[in-house]
């Protein structure tokens, strides 16, 4: 039997970025577009770059994403997998003892009540938590 990946496993694997042309509309995207497909590493990296108190929605994330690489849209699927992969790798670090000033803070870009919320291990409380403490000390 297989061992389960931990989610860092999951954040850590190798895998390519990639560009597919669409041949039929999906999801918000119409046929004939370029959809770009992250990998968990480059969420991972875009949230690292959001500046303490800003809040970013996952649809500027994808627009943000196709725009640098040269695509007309990204994956909203696929993005909403490897969102949840980096937050729960990163609440992972923080159970092994990493600083939260260390992790990503992956609570800048999911939204409380959204339903990928309602499925991280860790409840909404958490990601609450950590919006609020981020807008009081930016109000200081």
């Amino acid at each position: 039997m297989a061992i389960k990946k931990s989610w860092l496993d999951k954040l850590n694997e190798k895998k390519e970025s990639k560009i597919k042309r669409i041949d039929i509309d999906f999801a918000d995207i119409p046929a004939g577009s370029t959809m770009f497909i992250a990998t968990p590493k480059l969420i991972d990296s875009y949230i690292k770059e959001i500046e303490i108190g800003k809040h970013l929605d996952i649809k500027t994330l994808r627009k943000d994403l196709a725009l640098a690489h040269n695509a007309d849209y990204t994956c909203p699927v696929t993005t909403g997998i490897f969102l949840r992969i980096v937050a729960e790798a990163n609440y992972e670090k923080l159970l092994q003892g990493e600083d939260i000033e260390q992790i990503t803070p992956f609570w800048r870009v999911i939204e409380p009540n959204s339903p990928l919320a309602k499925k991280l291990t860790f409840g909404q409380d958490f990601l609450l938590q950590k919006i609020e403490k981020e807008s009081a000390n930016c109000k200081n």
